[in-house]
Parts: C-alpha cells; structure tokens; sequence
C-alpha cells in the first residue's frame, strides 16, 4: 500500500497492512454476492438466489471483526494524519460493503418472487443492463481502494450519475407496463425494488471513491457535485 507510510514500528505496519487485507477480502465477497445475486436474476435461478441469502451473513461479521480491529488499533495507536484517515476510510468503506451486501440479499429475494411470477424478460432488459453498469462500478471502486488511486477513484465516482438516469428510465417503463398490463402489477413492483437496489449499491460504489479520496487528497468530497470533486482530485 504505498500510499500509507511506513512506521519505525514493524508491528504498526503489519496491523495496518492486515487491516488493509481484510477490507480487500471483504469487498471481493461484496462483489461476489452482488455479480451472484445479478447473474441468479439475469437467469431467474432460484437456488442461486438462495445461496446469496445464506452468506449474506459473512459479509456482516466481517463488518464487526474490521471495526473492531479498527477500534483497537486507535485506542493502541492513537494514529494521526494519513494513518488516521486510513482508519476512517476503512471504516466507512466496510460500512458500504456490508450495505452493498444487504442490498444483494434484496435483489435475491426480489428474484425468488419474479421467479413465480408470469412476465415477458423482455420487460427486464433495462434492469440487466444496469445491473452490469454497477457491477463495473462496484469493481473498479474496489480496485481504487486495493491501489489507494484517486483518479481512478474520481473516474468511476463519475459514472454514479449515469446509474441514477437509468434508474429513472427503469422506473418510467416499468410503470407504462403496468398500464398496459395490469395484471402483472406485482411483478413490475418487485422489479422496481430490484432496479432502487441497484441505485444504491451505485452510491455504496460511489462513497467507496470518495473515501479512497479522502484518504489520499485529505479532502472531504462528500456532498458536492462531481465537478467540484474534480476540482479538489486536481487541486483546482
């Protein structure tokens, strides 16, 4: 990681670097529930879908075990500067990847009820398509973190607004469906809340960038427009 300084303490350098190793790990699992839960709604796979739901709890005692690490290694360490914001960093990233979990587990719950549904998958084109656009996303800000690289952090935080267009053009085709056809209302409703999932695990995405960039840039860019972001990432 090196962007985190090295300490004359060995042992400081190793609680940091297993810190560093369990949000990586966290996140690979975060991003391998949420590419699961997608690929069990692409196909409408139930047993798939279920296998998501039985390991969202990893996600949620890897959350705890970090913190706590994090907890320790502040009240041991009393780190300051880059070492504090690293800290910080990471536990507001483990906070997204348990949320990017939870939001898993909604979209394959989501897919076991349209899985006993009737519907056209036609109908359900658009919601794969964003699923794929925020799986990118979730990866390349897992990958901005892993490097600790904010402009690769600002490119990907970029894209966040684009998911939240498809979102709204998710939403306004789903509802012409459910005019044209109201006897599949409850489906169309369940899709609704598989695309909102979406939307958010984009944002979890997102807060992911803008924490590596905080750490990196010790500027807080929570909050304000993607310009201005790219004007703190610049030095403008």
């Amino acid at each position: 990681m090196s962007n985190v300084p090295h300490h004359i303490s060995r042992q400081f350098d190793n609680e940091l670097e297993t810190i560093r190793s369990d949000v990586l790990a966290m996140g690979g699992l975060a991003e391998q529930q949420f590419s699961d839960a997608l690929e069990a709604l692409i196909e409408l796979n139930v047993s798939r879908a279920e296998k998501v739901m039985e390991n969202e709890d990893s996600l949620n005692s890897l959350e705890v075990s970090i913190d706590e690490e994090c907890v320790t290694l502040l009240a041991r360490r009393q780190p300051a500067a880059g070492d504090l914001r690293f800290v910080i960093a990471v536990i507001k990233t483990i906070t997204d990847l348990e949320r990017i979990g939870d939001e898993a587990d909604k979209i394959a719950r989501m897919t076991i009820s349209l899985a006993d549904k009737s519907g056209q998958r036609s109908h359900y084109v658009g919601i794969n398509t964003m699923g794929v656009f925020v799986r990118d996303m979730v990866r390349d800000a897992l990958n901005a973190f892993a490097r600790m690289d904010s402009q690769e952090a600002l490119v990907t935080a970029r894209k966040e607004p684009e998911s939240d267009e498809q979102y709204g053009a998710i939403l306004r085709q789903l509802i012409t469906y459910m005019i044209e056809d109201p006897r599949n209302i409850s489906s169309f409703i369940d899709a609704m809340w598989v695309a909102r999932a979406l939307e958010r695990i984009a944002d979890h995405a997102r807060n992911i960038c803008e924490n590596v960039i905080y750490f990196v840039e010790g500027k807080d860019v929570r909050h304000i427009s993607i310009e201005q972001m790219e004007d703190e990432v610049r030095g403008g």
